[in-house]
């Protein structure tokens, strides 16, 4: 059912870039994280329909947009919202940038997680801001929160920027660690902007949005799209559930200013298509990717390859961790992307904690895992050699 489908000539980031990004044209890209694979028919058949009326000029968000969204909140996570909680966005990195301007000002502390979605760390920088560094505790071959350190960190922040699940690492945050999270933010007055996007995509764990504790109702925003669940990222269609009006209002004014407010007809038909009628594709893309993250850690272990893979709990995304290997960030990343001719992303654009890791997109067919997997091996052997 799921396939590779070949992307090159459709101006997309993960094969046309790849040049650009890694110096070479000739390697497997697993790196963007979308997926290689084909959204719900669903949603091909909405479009083809909206694409067949012949204009395409500025859209509103319909009514049946919101009730999609609160619908798939209460399907998918028993989280009941009201859809005048709901602002719809562009995307998720933009509505970081409009929070940070909206609930913050120049010279506060914010406080993130790192490794980290590298977003996260450059918004709060191009707004002036100060980055308080929460780094997440490697340990065992697992992460976990330092909440000493938390609570330090918290004394001087404003915002915390949640990333729930997490990526790079797959971490779905327990509901007790929610809870920890909660009660020192709200102890000193700092407000939680979670990114939930990779949400859906969660296996044996379940996923708690911060939204749905009734302690946070007055101090957080959440920020999701339907793009990396259903593979519709190109489509510039995500939104912010916001329950408190005066913390909704402030949003609204700073992405005002942005000039971004009309929606993407396409967007819009992809989401209330997905939303309504996509549970049973997302249902068999996880088994799929469950299949895939463990090819991928059976290979390893059967190869006696000097990688370990850190739980994915969620996501398309594993986190490798190569320090095993012996090699600096720079020799690592030339035998990825020169030995091995893989396209992964550095562990070290996620922060100096990412270093000797690596992130490998296994949002793709199961034969461009299994070519992956013997350049690597390859690869490796030629390190031994």
């Amino acid at each position: 059912m799921f396939k590779s489908i070949n992307r090159e000539g459709t101006y997309t980031t993960k094969y046309d870039a790849a040049k650009k990004k890694f110096g070479t044209d000739d390697l497997l890209p697993l790196w963007v994280a979308d997926m290689d694979l084909a959204s719900p028919q669903c949603v091909q058949e909405t479009l083809k329909k909206r694409a067949a009326h012949p204009l395409y000029g500025y859209t509103v968000y319909p009514p049946a947009y919101y009730e999609a969204i609160v619908k798939w909140m209460d399907k998918r996570f028993s989280w009941q919202i009201e859809k005048e909680w709901i602002v719809p966005c562009y995307g998720v990195v933009p509505s970081l940038n409009f929070a940070i301007s909206a609930y913050s000002k120049e010279g506060d502390g914010i406080i993130v997680q790192t490794p980290l979605y590298p977003p996260f760390v450059s918004s709060i920088k191009h707004k002036k801001r100060k980055v308080l560094d929460n780094t997440l505790v490697y340990e065992n071959g697992s992460y976990h929160i330092d909440f000493d350190d938390f609570e330090a960190k918290a004394k001087e922040a404003t915002l915390f920027l949640l990333c729930s699940p997490h990526n790079p690492t797959a971490r779905v945050w327990d509901k007790e660690e929610l809870e920890k999270i909660i009660e020192i933010c709200l102890r000193h007055n700092v407000c939680i902007i979670s990114d939930e996007i990779h949400a859906d995509i969660v296996y044996e764990k379940v996923h708690h949005s911060i939204g749905a504790f009734e302690t946070m109702m007055h101090h957080c925003v959440i920020l999701n799209a339907p793009s990396k669940t259903f593979n519709i990222a190109g489509l510039n269609t995500s939104y912010a559930i916001i329950p408190d009006t005066h913390l909704r209002h402030q949003y609204i004014v700073e992405q005002d200013k942005s000039g971004i407010t009309n929606g993407n007809p396409f967007g819009i038909e992809a989401l209330m298509s997905a939303y309504e009628e996509g549970d049973a594709w997302l249902d068999a893309l996880k088994k799929h990717l469950q299949g895939n993250i463990a090819y991928v850690q059976n290979f390893l272990k059967a190869h006696d390859i000097a990688i370990t893979v850190v739980p994915t709990e969620a996501t398309f995304l594993m986190w490798l961790d190569c320090s095993s290997l012996g090699l600096s960030h720079e020799a690592l990343t030339h035998f990825f992307y020169y030995e091995a001719k893989l396209g992964l992303n550095d562990g070290k654009s996620f922060g100096q904690a990412g270093e000797g890791f690596m992130r490998l997109n296994v949002g793709t067919g199961r034969d461009v895992l299994e070519e992956a997997m013997q350049r690597l091996l390859k690869a490796v052997k030629g390190l031994d050699a």
